[in-house]
């Protein structure tokens, strides 16, 4: 009996390793998404502009599971960033180089319904007569390091939605805050 009980011992050992190594029979996670809107009107206001009647200032805003998302402007530039010191993070001091705006509707990636990045739609002017275009960012949510990870161009790359979902699902979490985002697909105006 105590040889077929070290046999199975062994087996199990085997077994319990071959999964570890090849993967099989562990459970993947799944991503999906979550969307809030960011309405400055609704928000709280954290500071307003220096000088009467032009717009800026920072705000705190609801997001997805109470996370806080913190909207500033300054030079006709928007900064977003996430967390229980969005404020602090990273991402609080990052922006596009042209005068922008943000999207109202900002989709959260989650992993097993934990939030871990989002997505964002920034409109960046292309000259004087009006014109934006769209790039999406997505941001990794990780205290400490909450930061920008990847940019992409949404009007020279078909399919930019679902290639800032994989960017996402593979990168958040990883990326070093000092290296700047990634420019994903046609460069587009991020060249």
């Amino acid at each position: 009996m105590k040889g077929n009980s070290f046999l199975i011992k062994g087996l199990v050992t085997a077994t319990l390793f071959w999964i570890a190594a090849t993967g099989t029979g562990s459970v993947a996670a799944e991503f999906t998404s979550a969307y809030t809107k960011i309405n400055l009107e609704t928000c709280t206001q954290l500071e307003s502009a220096e000088e009467e009647g032009t717009f800026g200032g920072s705000w705190m805003c609801p997001g997805y599971g109470g996370l806080d998302v913190f909207v500033a402007e300054g030079d006709l530039r928007m900064f977003v960033s996430f967390g229980p010191d969005a404020g602090n993070e990273p991402a609080a001091g990052q922006t596009l180089p042209q005068f922008n705006t943000i999207n109202e509707t900002l989709e959260w990636r989650l992993r097993d319904g934990v939030p871990f990045a989002t997505i964002l739609r920034w409109f960046p002017s292309l000259d004087d007569g009006g014109r934006a275009g769209s790039i999406l960012i997505v941001t990794q949510l990780k205290p400490g390091s909450t930061c920008q990870i990847g940019r992409i161009d949404a009007q020279v790359n078909p399919g930019a939605n679902q290639m800032s979902r994989d960017l996402a699902d593979t990168m958040a979490g990883n990326h070093i805050c000092s290296v700047p985002p990634a420019v994903l697909g046609n460069k587009g105006i991020l060249d």
